[in-house]
């Protein structure tokens, strides 16, 4: 399990931060997703891209180590679209009984249904760039 023990809160805190986690993980990756795609269309080298835009504010987890996938668009497995989606409902119904507005993923949440439906439930969630490369003519 994890090295960190981390107490955010009362009893139920640690959902409620592991719901954040995935709400990040989502917009972030549909960001990469949009970007990969927006210069693969323009032709660029995505190898050097990645590399420029990386070291900067756009530098993430998701970029240096799925930015790849969505360039190839090849999703070997990591983390399961379908456990992300999972994960994804339970911050959206967190966030509706809070009274939070989550547009950004409760659209990647309609994108990686569409997934699961399609049969890519068990690819890497980077495969949600399928969907924006798909949208784009990729």
């Amino acid at each position: 399990m994890g090295k960190t023990l981390t107490h955010v809160g009362p009893i139920g805190a640690g959902q409620i931060t592991k719901a954040i986690n995935q709400v990040i993980v989502a917009g972030t990756y549909w960001a990469v997703a949009e970007g990969m795609t927006l210069g693969l269309k323009a032709g660029l080298d995505m190898d050097k891209v990645v590399q420029a835009v990386g070291s900067g504010a756009a530098g993430s987890w998701g970029l240096t180590h799925r930015s790849s996938n969505m360039i190839n668009n090849t999703y070997p497995l990591g983390f399961r679209v379908r456990l992300h989606r999972k994960d994804l409902d339970i911050a959206l119904e967190a966030a509706r009984e809070l009274g939070v507005t989550l547009p950004i993923s409760a659209y990647v949440e309609q994108i990686e249904t569409g997934l699961i439906t399609r049969g890519y439930g068990d690819e890497d969630l980077s495969a949600i760039a399928r969907s924006v490369r798909e949208q784009s003519g990729l």
